[in-house]
This record gives structure tokens, sequence and C-alpha cells, in this order.
């Protein structure tokens, strides 16, 4: 599975010290709006400055494509010492030495992969069949103003920083297109390569979701463990949101139990599971429902036989979708 790594890097300052650094850095920073300037002129090299100039609060936020500083061709996670000195040496070189890497806090971490599910219809068939998963432990159904319905499942985390998206990167990334005017077209042509593909995220959008997963203190330290422990975090999340095996229509589902699983106590739990999620249109809501305390290896159970307790609808005219995790 390959990730991509992107992070956000913020510093508040006040206004003698914000107007000090964008009068030395700020040249070829775009007005956006009265309060806002964009800074591109470092893109191609994995860095993108934004000054926030409001009145009250003063900030630099650096967006960083932690692959592209890599050119690509290395895993974040196995390079981390030898990202953090690229990082470094942009920053310094950025904000000619007036700013370093660790005068920012990192304030988010996206991590994506793109599971080729190689046709248009098989991501709609997938985000119309994981879309009744609709809320698990912790998490509970999000909008995204570029994520509708039919194009995807958003959850955001109840209270630990956490947010999870599975979308149609070609809707997503077409949508996109027709809401800007500046690189429309560059945006219809990645959509067109992106046929097939569902995009899943695992996004930490506050400082409680970067503690919970790095025990470093400097800004340096906390992006070079993240890198190399990237790929657990974002798996940790997916695996929780996302049962693992084959989806079918539940009377194949129930079968499919019947024959497999031979304990009889373990059994009924599980058929009684796999009719929750249909009543109750929700995993979560099931498995409280359930009211076993042993759901862990309830749930253990379906994934030793590879099977999803998530159904396909009588409306869907499918009967069976490949396990997801057998195309990451």
């Amino acid at each position: 599975m390959r990730l991509n790594y992107t992070l956000e890097l913020v510093m508040i300052v006040d206004s003698e010290m914000y107007q000090k650094i964008f009068n030395r850095t700020g040249n070829y920073a775009e007005q956006v709006d009265d309060e806002k300037y964009v800074d591109q002129s470092l893109v191609s090299k994995g860095l993108l400055v934004t000054y926030h100039d409001k009145q009250y609060k003063k900030k630099i936020i650096i967006t960083v494509d932690l692959n592209v500083i890599l050119n690509g061709d290395e895993p974040c996670r196995d390079n981390a010492d030898k990202l953090i000195r690229k990082l470094e040496k942009q920053v310094d070189k950025h904000f000619k030495s007036q700013l370093q890497l660790d005068d920012f806090n990192l304030s988010k971490l996206y991590l994506a992969t793109d599971i080729n599910v190689a046709s248009r219809n098989k991501v709609s068939d997938y985000i119309r069949v994981l879309r009744r998963i609709r809320k698990v432990k912790g998490f509970s159904p999000a909008r995204d103003n570029n994520i509708n319905n039919d194009t995807g499942l958003c959850l955001d985390g109840n209270s630990n920083g956490f947010v999870f998206r599975l979308y149609d990167l070609e809707g997503y990334l077409k949508e996109l297109s027709r809401e800007v005017t500046s690189n429309s077209e560059e945006l219809k042509a990645q959509a067109n390569k992106s046929v097939g593909l569902l995009r899943a995220e695992v996004r930490l959008v506050k400082s409680t979701a970067i503690r919970a997963c790095t025990d470093e203190f400097l800004t340096s330290g906390q992006i070079a463990e993240l890198c190399a422990k990237g790929q657990s975090v974002f798996l940790e999340i997916f695996t929780h949101i996302i049962p693992f095996g084959d989806f079918y229509k539940k009377d194949k589902t129930v079968g499919i139990i019947c024959k497999k699983v031979t304990d009889a106590k373990i059994r009924r739990r599980m058929l009684n599971l796999v009719t929750l999620v249909t009543e109750k249109k929700s995993l979560l809501l099931a498995q409280k429902e359930l009211s076993h305390r042993r759901i862990k290896e309830v749930m253990a159970e379906f994934r030793e036989i590879e099977l999803s307790p998530v159904t396909i609808s009588k409306r869907h005219d499918i009967k069976q979708l490949d396990n997801l995790y057998k195309f990451m």
C-alpha cells in the first residue's frame, strides 16, 4: 500500500513579527482576499506557504506534500531522516533563516491511499454498500462540501481529532473542476486518470490526534515519527471503520455463516448482527443492540471466514463484492 502524506505547519505571530517576516519573504505571495496571501513559488518542491493577515490573529501556514519532497520515488516511512533534512533546508531557505522548522507547530496530517477497484461502476457499488456502515464506535456521519451522498463515506471522530473519508476520486475531481477556474483543465485531466479509484483518507486534524500518535515534543521529531508509523496509524483507523470480508446480499451471507461457523452460540450472534445491521442501518447501533460483551469475538469470527456483516441492499443490482482489502 502506497501512502501519500500531506501535513500542515502553523505559526501564530504578533503584528510586528508578521510584518517583518512578510516583508522579507512574501515577494511571491498573491493576494486572495483582504486577509490572505498565497505563495505558490515552492509548490514544485512540495511546499505551499499561506500568510493570514487577520486583525487579531496573524499566522503563517505551510502545507507540505512529503511525497513531492522525496520526488515520489521513496516511501516516507523508510526515509524520515532524509525528509526532515530536506524540509528543514527548504523552510530555512524560504524564510531567509528567520524561521526554522521547529518554530512551527504540526497542526494537521493527511494520510491517503488510492484503491484501484478497476471500474467506475465498481467504485459506485462499493460506496453504496459501505455507506450502510453509517456509524462506528467513536465516529459519526459527517458532511463534506465536495463529497455528496452518492460519491463517498464521510465520518468524523466524535472527540478524538480523527477524520475518515472514502470517496470516488474521479467524481471528486470533476466536482472540484466545476467550482474553480484557475486550474480546472488540469483537474479534469487528473479526473480522467482516476477512473476506478477509491481514495481513502485518514486525517489528524487536532492536536489531540497528533498527541495520540506521537510522544515527540519538537515538530521535526513529530513529523519523523509519524512518517515512520504513518501506515500503522492509517490502518488502525481504516480497519476500525471498514469490516474485513466479502460483501453479499443478506440471504447469501446467512447461508455462508450457517455453513462455515460450527459453534452454535457464535453462529447465532453473527446471524443476529447481520439482521440488526440491516434493521438499524448502522454497524454501531447493531452492535449495541446485540448487547454482547464479546462483540470483538463476533467481529473476529467474521474476519476469520472473510465475510462482512454489512450486506448488499435488496435494491442493489449486484450479488457480490470482493473484500476491499484485496485491492490494498
